[in-house]
């Protein structure tokens, strides 16, 4: 939780013990709060906790009614056997007396689902309040980041056409001179205009990611020529599928950045595999313990938060780093 919500939770926990004392008072018309006052609300605090913490984050948005129902009836059988535990069992033994009499097994149950159900409404009130004040932080957060999203977008958008039309006579004075730097220049073109352009929808067709990663990593190859070894496969249908532009090349990126490109035993593995509609993008990089390089990259935190905004609660991305190897693995619901 965070800081202000627990000052929240600390607050209003005060106010409904006030509330609770009190009434109590009143309607026993003075008489001391009894040890089992003390236990019930102990374990409806209990309760309560495990159903705001555990229950209601793991389904309750999540569409899982039967696993949050399934907790629900968890929650509540754990508190009847918590309060048996310690009010019909431990109670006698220590004090010599306990709590209720002359109950079955099933008017006890029964009796202790209902007072132990106020602790599940209000768990869920309370836990249904912040989710709504964090989706609408998250909301104008999101609306914010857009619109700077968009600016940062239009200064790149100064005159593409420019850069084409030079690009394009940039490679009719080299290919007369080398067929590969005009094909370099070839693709540095479609690298550009796949960024400038057709990226800027927010999602594309799986496949003009992998084009643009292919060309990435050829251009890599260039400036590496024979001392550059990478392994890039694709598995699975990836027509038909789209993702959002400019979501993979980073991984890829970083591990030309802080890996190891020239040892051909130990190359840099990439592996696309699309599964129904399950992607899993994998990187794996020998570390480097040389020079890295200091150019501009796309940072591991800016890239989880990319994540967040576009992909909430349909990825999963796992990092392994055992000091020789770094791991890169996303997992993500188109």
């Amino acid at each position: 939780m965070r800081k202000k919500e627990i000052l929240y939770h600390i607050a209003g926990w005060l106010l409904y013990i006030l509330y609770l004392v009190v009434g109590y008072l009143l309607q026993s018309r003075g008489k001391s709060i009894s040890i089992y006052n003390y236990s019930m609300w102990g374990l409806q605090l209990t309760e309560f906790y495990f159903c705001y913490l555990w229950v209601y984050p793991k389904f309750l948005y999540k569409k899982k009614p039967f696993q949050l129902a399934g907790g629900i009836v968890a929650a509540l059988l754990g508190f009847v056997a918590l309060r048996y535990l310690i009010e019909e069992v431990v109670f006698l033994y220590v004090f010599g007396h306990h709590n209720y009499y002359g109950h079955t097994i099933l008017s006890y149950t029964l009796d202790n689902f209902y007072w132990g159900s106020s602790a599940v409404i209000l768990s869920l009130a309370v836990y249904s309040a912040f989710s709504t004040i964090y989706k609408e932080q998250e909301n104008k957060s999101l609306r914010e980041e857009k619109i700077q999203a968009e600016l940062a977008f239009l200064k790149t958008q100064i005159n593409p056409h420019f850069l084409y039309n030079t690009l394009n006579y940039i490679y009719s004075l080299a290919y007369p001179v080398s067929d590969k730097l005009g094909n370099a220049v070839i693709k540095l073109s479609q690298l550009m205009r796949y960024m400038l352009t057709e990226s800027a929808s927010g999602d594309v067709d799986l496949q003009r990611e992998v084009e643009y990663i292919e060309n990435y990593i050829s251009i890599y190859q260039l400036r590496f020529e024979d001392s550059f070894f990478v392994d890039f496969k694709t598995e699975g249908d990836i027509a038909d599928k789209r993702v959002s532009a400019l979501l993979l090349v980073p991984f890829v990126e970083n591990a030309f950045k802080h890996g190891v490109v020239n040892d051909p035993g130990r190359p840099i593995r990439i592996r696309l595999k699309v599964t129904g509609n399950r992607l899993m993008f994998t990187v794996s990089n020998q570390i480097s313990r040389g020079q890295k390089d200091h150019s501009t990259g796309v940072g591991l935190p800016n890239i989880r938060r990319r994540l967040e905004l576009i992909y909430p609660d349909h990825h999963e991305l796992l990092i392994a780093d055992n000091g020789q190897t770094y791991k890169t693995t996303l997992n993500i619901t188109l």
